[in-house]
């Protein structure tokens, strides 16, 4: 359990985002409006740099900031925008991120059970909105993604998440190895919803302190990630094709959970 102090009880994290924020991530191109935009604080969702230029004081503030950039070729900044973008292009995240550690001590000081969604590897940004508003729904009280290797927080990830991304936490972790280590070692169950496993989610309790991981569209949960996990489900299959799509598969696990919760 996380212990609770009068000093914590005293701060307000304003987890729940009150109003709707601009539903597309906004392009930033050029060295200068970059560079400003990294330095303001803004989240950042994703930077680009282009391969063969060298921006040491561009790659500097990202580092401080803890922003992870990719170098590409100058034909994917071309295929970005047709405007003079200077080697470097950014999106501004439509979302703001919050601490992992800050949702789930005001999760135990509500007096609430929690219940986490890990996306492991989840690209597709349809998919991700799709997941996101069901999580939503469901009582989700935090998404934690990767900082690398996950869906793009875009216009078509808030559009199919139909709102509920400007108010469910999500959180954008550097590992989600470490993170599961620490939900664990906070008191929660590890779920990981997968193949290799014979359990149906029908036998889990899902009333405990729970966090469930999904896979990614490819293959499913990471090796590191299914390691750590206390317990595995395993949706039955009846028909011919042999897997449900993550969206769906999300929406099965998280209201059985929701089911056992309100009975």
């Amino acid at each position: 359990m996380v212990p609770r102090s009068r000093s914590m009880e005293k701060r307000n994290y304003s987890l729940r985002q009150p109003a709707p924020r601009p539903p597309q991530a906004d392009m930033v191109f050029g060295t200068q409006s970059v560079l400003e935009t990294l330095r303001s604080g803004k989240e950042i969702e994703r930077l680009f740099i282009q391969r063969e230029l060298g921006f040491a004081e561009i790659e500097k503030a990202a580092k401080e900031a803890g922003i992870p950039y990719q170098r590409v070729p100058i034909e994917k900044l071309n295929r970005l925008t047709r405007k003079n973008h200077q080697g470097v292009v950014c999106f501004v995240s439509p979302i703001r991120y919050v601490p992992l550690h800050n949702v789930l001590t005001q999760v135990y000081e509500e007096g609430k059970t929690p219940l986490f969604l890990v996306l492991d590897r989840i690209t597709d940004v349809r998919n991700f909105g799709a997941i996101a508003r069901t999580a939503e729904c469901a009582g989700v009280q935090a998404l934690i993604v990767p900082q690398k290797g996950g869906a793009q927080v875009n216009g078509d990830a808030m559009k199919t998440s139909s709102g509920a991304l400007n108010f469910l936490p999500v959180c954008r972790e550097i590992s989600l190895v470490e993170s599961i280590r620490y939900l664990r070692d906070s008191g929660l169950q590890v779920v990981a919803c997968s193949e290799k496993t014979d359990h149906s989610p029908y036998t889990i309790d899902f009333k405990v302190p729970t966090v469930i991981i999904m896979g990614s569209e490819e293959d499913g949960i990471s090796k590191e990630l299914l390691d750590l996990a206390d317990t595995g489900c395993r949706i039955p299959l009846l028909g011919k094709v042999e897997s449900l799509n993550v969206g769906v598969a999300s929406s099965i696990v998280l209201y059985e959970a929701v089911r056992q919760r309100t009975q």
